[in-house]
């Protein structure tokens, strides 16, 4: 069998399959589909320092080769997460990674503060890119001084692994990319959605509540692959891919042009056990090729 091991800071992977925040609840949904302790990590689903909502349905909606999506980061809080979710999910055999939000810079210190006492939790994802809020979100991730001041903000909060995730809504992403790597954070991940929208043509009307939404699935797919590939060859830090992800081989495009890992997201409504056929698939791929270690075909394009 190859070596399918990579690392992003000092955090080692058992291989390069994570799961993307918001497509995967908090793991223990799919856990009569896979075996969790298989993936290479698993990221839950956005938390933010209070209870959310989200926004008013219809917040969901099928696009050609994608979805739209504008769940708005519903969640029940930090504080829910640690006493309700993480004692069920701290023995799973993989790095546990929360996506972390915030309307205010304070919100995410909050958070993050929280989070660094939690023994299991290694690593986060922050996010200052999702396009379905109104406070925050992506209004911290489309300007270099955004970004670097969440960045800089969450690295003295929070002592282990820090990626932050990147929006694609932006003219220069490596611009930014380079914003946040100078704030000392370890990883990047890229990309969120892409901000889209869908009309009901007969009723006249949004097919969204908040008339616009995320973009996912393998409609962004190129988008996704072209962002990575930009970032990983402009920055020194490791980069995770995501967007539009349906199989082993779409996973492999992502680590060719530069990504150390991958995250799986809309694939896995389609398909639960579709990380477990992505691990598999790469195993036998380089088997195929004769390759012994998968860190030697990142970004050899």
């Amino acid at each position: 069998m190859a070596r399918l091991e990579v690392k992003i800071g000092d955090l080692s992977f058992k291989n390069p399959v994570l799961t993307a925040s918001g497509t995967f609840g908090y793991g223990l949904e799919f856990s009569d589909f896979i075996d969790l302790n298989r993936l290479g990590g698993f990221v839950v689903k956005g938390t933010t320092l209070h209870h959310r909502e989200g926004n008013p349905y219809p917040r969901m909606a099928e696009t050609p080769s994608g979805m739209l999506n504008a769940v708005g980061l519903q969640n029940k809080g930090v504080d829910y997460f640690i006493e309700n979710i993480y004692p069920d999910i701290k023995d799973i055999d993989s790095n546990i990674i929360v996506n972390v939000s915030g309307a205010t810079i304070s919100d995410y210190v909050a958070v993050c503060e929280k989070l660094n006492e939690l023994d299991r939790i290694k690593a986060i994802e922050v996010n200052i890119s999702c396009p379905n809020v109104k406070q925050g979100g992506m209004a911290f991730g489309t300007t270099c001084e955004g970004a670097a001041e969440v960045a800089r903000a969450v690295r003295k909060a929070y002592s282990k692994t820090v990626i932050v995730k990147l929006s694609p809504n932006v003219t220069d992403i490596v611009s930014i990319a380079k914003a946040v790597e100078n704030e000392g954070v370890d990883s990047l991940s890229l990309i969120n959605t892409l901000l889209g929208m869908a009309i009901d043509v007969e009723r006249r009307r949004p097919c969204l509540s908040t008339i616009t939404g995320g973009l996912s699935g393998p409609a962004v797919r190129p988008v996704a692959v072209r962002m990575v590939w930009q970032v990983a060859h402009a920055v020194n830090i490791p980069v995770i891919g995501l967007g539009g992800i349906m199989d082993g081989r779409d996973a492999l495009e992502f680590m060719l042009a530069g990504a150390t890992a991958v995250e799986v997201g809309t694939a896995n409504f389609v398909d639960p056990a579709v990380t477990m056929k992505i691990i598999d698939y790469m195993d036998d791929y380089c088997n195929r090729h004769g390759i012994e270690d998968i860190n030697d075909i990142i970004g050899i394009i």
